[in-house]
């Protein structure tokens, strides 16, 4: 997207039109709900709404996984966009959403992107814990870990960050990597599965010499 369009976004997203700079977010989120959540951090930065912002869309974000029919409502294709906008408009006003949070939906209404709405809702959040200094970090294992073994994990993976930053850290459970662990800090990525060992030696093995 160029910065002209960026520009575009960003005022489509703000409710003040005193200047079309951009505000940075801390941390650079890749992909159409990067630009979108990019957008949304700067004007609601903007506005000094960035908390109010990330509480509604959080519960937002609930509200979809409870409801069914709010989920399929937003990824219908069928359903004409002007009647999404129409309908969004409404339960902004009925929920007393904040400007900012309810001009994104409408702008993903309007553009027909309102399936994005979760990964543009996510990608905010990611920007919003390095705003407040917490590394998010992912890790993925076979069998759940106790706490003994998240508490030793943590103290490593704080030899990663800033002495001023902590770490948000998320923990998954997939038995397809059969042992070992997959970690996911800030932009790095470490695949210590078990699963892409097999992998690897399988491809090796299966290579002709």
């Amino acid at each position: 997207m160029s910065m002209l369009k960026t520009n575009m976004l960003v005022r489509s997203l703000s409710t003040s039109v005193s200047s079309a700079q951009m505000v940075k977010p801390p941390v650079q989120v890749f992909g159409l709900e990067g630009r979108y959540a990019a957008a949304l951090y700067s004007a609601a930065s903007k506005s000094k709404a960035l908390d109010a912002v990330e509480k509604e869309l959080t519960q937002f974000q609930k509200s979809i996984k409870a409801d069914p029919k709010l989920k399929e409502f937003l990824v219908n294709p069928s359903m004409k966009r002007s009647h999404k906008v129409d309908a969004l408009k409404h339960l902004s006003t009925k929920t007393s959403l904040s400007p900012n949070t309810g001009n994104l939906l409408g702008l993903l209404a309007e553009n027909g992107r309102l399936s994005k709405l979760e990964t543009v809702i996510n990608a905010f959040k990611i920007m919003m814990a390095a705003h407040r200094g917490e590394v998010t970090c992912e890790v993925i294992t076979a069998k759940p870990l106790d706490p003994a073994q998240k508490q030793s994990l943590e103290a490593a993976l704080k030899k990663f960050i800033k002495a001023k930053e902590t770490i948000h850290l998320t923990a998954k459970v997939d038995p397809s990597i059969i042992g070992g662990m997959i970690v996911s800090i800030a932009d790095r990525y470490v695949d210590m599965s078990v699963a892409s060992k097999v992998k690897k030696y399988t491809e090796l093995i299966t290579t002709p010499a």
